[in-house]
């Protein structure tokens, strides 16, 4: 049964379990009010490469120390994230079946410099409900929520580091070496499943 609405955080490049969430909910509010936790899909992002599950993160400022909220996360360049972001994106996905097709709809998001988290999280989600023509509406949160009424709060539920989901198994590129790892990022079931992926995400996948 569908949630008609929910609260959830930002995301970078979100886990399949997130996206369902919001495929099957009515209404999405992105709380981005909260005191911003670290480790979580805020800023990390799980993929399966050549040697298994990798996680990517981008590395932040929190101008307010322990304090900051999420919308005032800042991303630092001091590294070379961007680039090692998509060089291990090629390197997982460049012989999956829809890698060639879907790559430059998400390749000038490693070209452009975010000064914020929420702002390249927003961009990727406008991107990901384009290709998986996701229909349903967005809103910001005004202010902290505490006790959400009338809407299911999954700020946690969809982002804590041990979050896992039931996943129907699909063929990833790299099964025969690794097996099945579920709730990867949705960039792993886009380039793996195409067009099926909105299909997927609909029917099976659920939280436990």
């Amino acid at each position: 049964m569908a949630d008609e609405k929910i609260i959830v955080s930002t995301a970078y490049f979100p886990p399949i379990g997130y996206i369902s969430a919001l495929v099957k909910a009515e209404e999405v509010v992105i709380d981005l009010d909260e005191t911003y936790p670290k480790q979580t899909c805020r800023n990390h992002t799980n993929i399966c490469g050549p040697n298994g599950r990798q996680t990517l993160s981008i590395p932040v400022n929190k101008p307010g120390g322990n304090h900051t909220k999420s919308r005032d996360i800042r991303i630092s360049y001091a590294l070379p994230w961007r680039k090692t972001h998509l060089r291990s994106l090629e390197a997982a996905y460049s012989n999956s079946p829809f890698f060639l097709y879907y790559q430059d709809y998400f390749r000038p998001v490693f070209e452009k410099k975010y000064d914020f988290l929420a702002d390249i999280n927003s961009e990727i989600l406008e991107i990901l409900y384009q290709v998986l023509r996701i229909s349903g509406r967005i809103s910001f949160a005004e202010t902290y929520i505490r006790h959400p009424e009338g809407m299911r709060d999954l700020r946690n539920e969809l982002t804590a580091k041990q979050a896992m989901a039931i996943c129907k198994p699909y063929t990833q590129t790299f099964s025969e070496k690794h097996g099945f790892i579920p709730n990867l990022s949705i960039l792993d079931l886009i380039f793996n499943l195409g067009e099926e992926a909105t299909e997927y995400l609909q029917f099976f996948v659920s939280l436990r």
